[in-house]
């Protein structure tokens, strides 16, 4: 039995050369920038605004991010509090482009909605 990714399809990149280790993997950082741009555009969306990262939980490495996989990374709102947003993300791989699918990372990230001044503001 195949698992699905949970969530919306909301970031697709090509993994490249210039984002890897000295041992040729992606590096974790560049892979929980793209989660973060990700889960940012759907807080965002949610929130109706501006939105501001304060916390990511439960980051997990599942398998390494190879150059030529193209990531995909899919979100869900998973809770929305009175001025903050819980996005559960979740980011894939195809292999080589065009190969098998794989779950290589998943975290929650929790964002703030935020004012033109950066205070926080309520969500709608």
């Amino acid at each position: 039995m195949t698992q699905d990714p949970k969530g919306e399809l909301t970031l697709r990149t090509l993994a490249m050369p210039a984002d890897t280790n000295v041992s040729g993997d992606i590096f974790g950082g560049w892979v929980l920038s793209q989660m973060d741009m990700a889960a940012g555009i759907v807080a965002g969306e949610r929130a109706e605004g501006r939105v501001a990262t304060i916390a990511v939980d439960t980051m997990k490495f599942i398998r390494p991010v190879k150059v030529g996989d193209v990531l995909c990374v899919y979100c869900r709102v998973a809770r929305v509090g009175r001025t903050s947003i819980a996005i559960e993300v979740e980011a894939w791989v195809k292999r080589g482009r065009i190969g098998g699918r794989e779950k290589v990372t998943e975290a929650v990230f929790t964002f703030v909605a935020i004012d033109s001044d950066g205070k926080p503001r309520e969500v709608p």
